[in-house]
């Protein structure tokens, strides 16, 4: 019987673990087919709004568009407005800076100004492509193909307060937006469009991963919206079809691992249509492909990363928002009103991840000014708290370690009578061979899984340092020292990884042998298990399991010398 319960309780370990690191892919559903959007805009930036730009024509109302009622349109859409040439604006704030192009009203940049790629440079939000639309793009409601107002070139206005106002009257229509930055940091948008055949599309994609990037499984790209209290999330990869969102919604994004580009209706949305495209080739020049049917798509294009493009459909002529831009720091989210903290996810164990976090600040910001010591440091701390249990486990494993000879007599005793003639299981013989064996455990005050509770009761936080490194941006690019120079990211070298294997399989010799060999067996396939797994992991997860199995090593050793001692 203790056979079998180690047998299990090890099993669903390592089953538990390799599921949790090595998702099994979700079965491909059959897409919904749609059409594929183009267009341009230009590349070269003008600071402010370019000099020679037309002024804008006074706002005295003037006659209606044909085919539009004159209630909906703005005062200024009685005559033409157009500009003569193509240009970029720049809008900015402390942490942020927005470049739109006026043709079609739409944003090609969105840098941080506070956040820092791998090669030094501002972290760009908005996807590099061969062709558009870009976000604030504008799409026909009927099909989400383009709209003829993103080929336009709008007249261009800065406000006083900073705002930029583009807006059109032409054969394509007529449109305004007006876009600034608030005291908070978000974008605050505002579209006018007369007429129902429209809808404001965003992304697709958040910011320019690398190939390597795109290819890892540990990294997120998906949608995340909130309803009521739910917060939902889709991963790209994962969704085929079309999804629409009906009801109100709190807000909607697209993120990746650390970023987030949140949508927050302010008034005049519908509903809102969540959109998968495939992504062909890499920035400056990727692009975002519809999806074929089931029966029409070919293998190399199932192989192809996947990317979400969010369109919001509005009630009327009028659509007002605001767009949080930046990295997902959980204490910046939860500062802010709208619970965009809820883009944040620690995973089942956030409720262990979360002071974890906060201890590994309060260390950095008090004690260590580096992340990857301060890892070293709160392992330390975690070992420290479970001593008791830890020193209750090594007795356990240590009083079996004495009780063997007796176990190993019990089963040589009914070795011969476990299996009748036919060769089946004598179930009768084999409760008589447990029952004795667990008598005499229960007689030394032995619990013979004992010695696998500390590594179970390890999983959880495991998981949570997991989840804590894989989505906490203060340790993006955080170094440690020497070649690791990123904990979120696997060790390129794989050093960590094969040390840490070393020291689990030195510290499964150093640990008391079980007379089972079964159960030997499994100790000893652990290390290389964890190894394997923990090749492509953040270094800083490595490092702190690498930190525990030396504690726990060291630990061993003392009690090895606290017993010679008192022998």
């Amino acid at each position: 019987m203790r056979r079998f319960l180690l047998f299990i309780v090890l099993t669903v370990a390592i089953m538990a673990t390799w599921t949790y690191f090595f998702p099994p892919p979700k079965p491909v559903p059959k897409p919904a087919a749609v059409p594929e959007a183009s267009g341009s805009p230009g590349s070269q930036e003008i600071p402010g709004t370019t000099a020679g730009t037309p002024a804008l024509p006074d706002e005295s109302p003037g006659p209606a568009q044909p085919g539009l009622p004159a209630a909906n349109l703005p005062p200024w859409a009685g005559q033409p407005v157009q500009a003569a040439a193509e240009e970029q604006v720049t809008l900015e704030d402390e942490t942020t800076r927005a470049v739109f192009t006026n043709r079609g009203a739409q944003l090609v940049s969105l840098q941080l100004k506070n956040q820092k790629t791998h090669q030094g440079g501002a972290v760009e939000l908005v996807r590099k492509r061969a062709e558009g639309p870009y976000p604030f793009s504008l799409v026909r409601r009927e099909g989400l193909a383009p709209h003829p107002l993103d080929q336009v070139l709008f007249q261009v206005q800065r406000g006083a307060d900073g705002s930029l106002s583009f807006r059109y009257r032409g054969q394509a229509g007529v449109a305004e937006k007006r876009f600034r930055f608030d005291e908070q940091g978000f974008l605050e948008s505002v579209i006018n469009v007369p007429g129902g055949d429209w809808a404001l599309a965003m992304g697709p994609g958040l910011g320019n991963p690398t190939a390597e990037e795109m290819g890892s499984r540990y990294g997120r790209r998906g949608a995340v919206y909130k309803q009521g209290s739910k917060v939902e999330v889709l991963n790209a990869q994962r969704e085929d079809e079309v999804k629409t969102v009906s009801g109100r919604v709190l807000w909607i994004g697209l993120e990746d691992t650390y970023f987030l580009s949140a949508l927050i209706p302010r008034a005049g949305l519908d509903e809102v249509v969540i959109q998968p495209l495939m992504t062909e080739g890499s920035a400056p020049k990727a692009r975002f492909l519809p999806l074929p049917g089931k029966d029409d798509i070919t293998s190399d294009q199932k192989k192809l990363p996947r990317e979400f493009r969010v369109i919001l459909e509005p009630e009327g002529g009028n659509l007002t928002l605001l767009s949080y831009w930046g990295d997902k720091n959980y204490d910046r989210l939860a500062s802010l009103p709208y619970d965009l903290e809820g883009a944040v996810k620690l995973g089942t164990f956030a409720f262990l991840a979360r002071p974890l976090l906060v201890a590994l600040h309060w260390i950095h910001d008090n004690v260590v000014a580096n992340y990857g010591w301060a890892i070293i440091l709160l392992t330390i701390v975690i070992k420290i708290l479970l001593l008791p249990l830890t020193h209750n486990s090594m007795r356990s494993m240590k009083r079996m370690q004495e009780l063997n000879p007796r176990v190993q007599s019990i089963r040589e005793k009914y070795r011969t009578k476990l299996k009748d003639k036919q060769g089946r299981p004598n179930l009768e013989v084999q409760r008589k061979m447990n029952d004795e064996v667990m008598a005499i455990y229960k007689e030394a005050g032995v619990n013979p899984v004992g010695g696998c509770l500390p590594m179970l009761l390890q999983m959880p936080i495991l998981f949570a340092f997991f989840n804590l490194l894989t989505a906490a941006v203060e340790l993006r690019n955080a170094p440690w020292m020497l070649w690791v120079m990123d904990l979120a990211s696997k060790d390129p070298y794989y050093v960590l990884p094969i040390v840490m294997g070393a020291a689990q399989w030195f510290q499964v010799r150093m640990a008391p042998q079980s007379g089972d060999p079964m159960q030997r067996r499994m100790f000893e396939l652990m290390p290389i298990v964890m190894t394997v797994m923990f090749l492509s992991v953040p270094s800083g997860l490595v490092l702190y399991w690498l930190t525990n199995n030396i504690l726990t090593i060291l630990q061993q050793a003392v009690y090895k010398r606290l017993e010679k001692r008192a022998a």
